[in-house]
């Protein structure tokens, strides 16, 4: 077949900004066949395969790339399923920029391969046109507990479902999904989306039980007297963080995680709603990575008149995927960079009116590389909101580290593994995802969940040898 040589990845389809910052559809419409197949022709098929070597998951990109470009689209599902668990979600939300894509030979002189896209586009072509459940695979009589049902913890049970093993996934929230239920906004991953990749798995035998808080109703030792022979522990992490200013207490005050969950998984966007959020006009979020660019368009679609992120290092370093800060631009989302708060001022009747701020100035590089913000003197000044928003990380919740005896952590909260494949202090005992690195992304969450299933594997293999 003739490959295209276009220098540019084929646009992906969207709605217009001022239609789409009144609504929670999904922004992004998603290719036609025809332009899945004429950009899965720009791919050269690479002998060496860079850009498998970015990805967390390890699928075989120009693989299932070159089904594309024949079209064959159930055979580049078969490509992508035999990797990732959740490719439907994967083709929407991964940092493919920084991973996948940063590798892509064609990027050398032109823009790389669309390879999220013609991911997203090849898991819908299966959900909408499949014709049969996932093969159920013949069990091998041993049994593992998975502690959460997000990205890492679905990922595991997956891949363990898949070797024979008796999956049981324990979840604390009332619906499967993790942050891709919770955190992520609908109108960038529709959670029906979510709901029939977790029923896949389902059709695969796994077992999962919502409301199911480990660590209060079960604790892992009690797991082990259940007959499981390994743990998987991938809770995540969802305790967020506050700055410690002044007035953080004041009605108005969100962090971030509250606000989404509240959004997303109680749905306080459709009409009629009964879940509590305050309705904001002006509207400042804390932060600049991925979560906060959530919130914050969010926090439009909710009505909100003005929002603003406000970052304290400049445009250059916000962690935030590039396509999402274009998104919010163009949904007029106002970026402060260089600024960061100090205190949170109230009325009289305890809520939100102002924000008082100081500007920034970039210094010296501090551990992690980047230039240190500092204070520039004499740049105090007072941002006028009625909502905060506070995006600047998360933790794991202590629940299960506090009940597991033996279980090592470090001075953040998070578990501490060997590095290698997830074996915690415990026995028996492993862990991945947000739950060991802090937040992170999905697909690495994933990651450690392909990882971790395979040491398990070989774990419970040994014990019976």
């Amino acid at each position: 077949m003739a490959r295209n040589m276009d220098m540019k990845k084929c646009p992906m389809p969207a709605q217009d900004p001022d239609v789409r910052s009144r609504n929670f559809d999904e922004v992004a419409l998603g290719y036609t066949w025809e332009m899945a197949v004429g950009e899965a022709r720009r791919c050269l098929n690479c002998p060496k395969k860079p850009c498998v070597s970015a990805c967390p998951v390890q699928i075989d990109i120009p693989a299932f790339i070159e089904r594309v470009a024949a079209e064959d689209m159930e055979g580049a599902y078969r490509v992508l399923s035999a990797s990732s668990a959740l490719p439907a979600v994967c083709g929407r939300v991964c940092p493919q920029e920084s991973q996948c894509e940063g590798k892509c030979v064609r990027g050398v002189k032109g823009e790389p391969v669309a390879i999220g896209r013609l991911e997203r586009f090849v898991a819908d072509w299966h959900r909408e046109h499949a014709g049969e459940a996932p093969h159920k695979p013949q069990q091998n009589g041993h049994k593992v507990a998975v502690i959460g049902a997000g990205p890492s913890g679905l990922t595991a049970a997956g891949d363990l479902a898949k070797l024979g093993y008796q999956v049981t996934v324990y979840e604390a929230l009332h619906t499967a999904g993790g942050v891709l239920v919770y955190g992520i906004p609908e109108f960038r991953l529709p959670k029906q989306i979510v709901r029939q990749e977790i029923d896949g798995l389902r059709a695969m035998g796994v077992e999962i039980f919502t409301n199911m808080v480990i660590g209060k109703v079960l604790t892992i030792d009690e797991l082990f007297e259940m007959g499981f022979e390994a743990v998987y522990i991938a809770s995540g992490a969802g305790l967020p963080r506050f700055m410690g200013i002044p007035g953080e207490s004041l009605k108005g005050v969100y962090s971030a995680n509250e606000y989404l969950t509240r959004i997303n998984l109680m749905k306080a966007y459709l009409p009629g709603s009964k879940t509590p959020i305050m309705k904001s006009n002006r509207v400042a979020v804390v932060g600049g990575g991925n979560v906060a660019m959530d919130a914050a368009r969010s926090a439009r679609r909710l009505g909100a008149q003005e929002v603003t992120i406000v970052y304290r290092r400049g445009m250059q370093e916000l962690p935030a995927r590039r396509e999402e800060v274009e998104h919010a631009m163009e949904e007029g989302i106002v970026f402060r960079t260089l600024t960061n708060p100090v205190e949170v001022l109230g009325d009289e009747n305890g809520f939100v009116r102002g924000m008082r701020c100081v500007e920034m100035e970039l210094g010296e590089p501090d551990a992690s590389g980047r230039r240190r913000p500092v204070v520039k003197e004499g740049s105090e000044f007072t941002l006028d909101v009625d909502t905060m928003i506070m995006a600047i990380g998360t933790s794991p919740n202590p629940l299960i580290r506090s009940t597991t005896p033996g279980l090592e952590t470090n001075r953040h909260g998070c578990i501490v593994t060997n590095g290698e494949d997830g074996l915690t202090s415990r026995e028996g005992v492993y862990a991945g995802g947000d739950a060991v690195t802090g937040a992170a992304t999905v697909i690495l969450a994933m990651g450690a969940g392909k990882q971790a299933a395979r040491a398990i594997d070989a774990y419970i293999r040994e014990k019976h040898a």
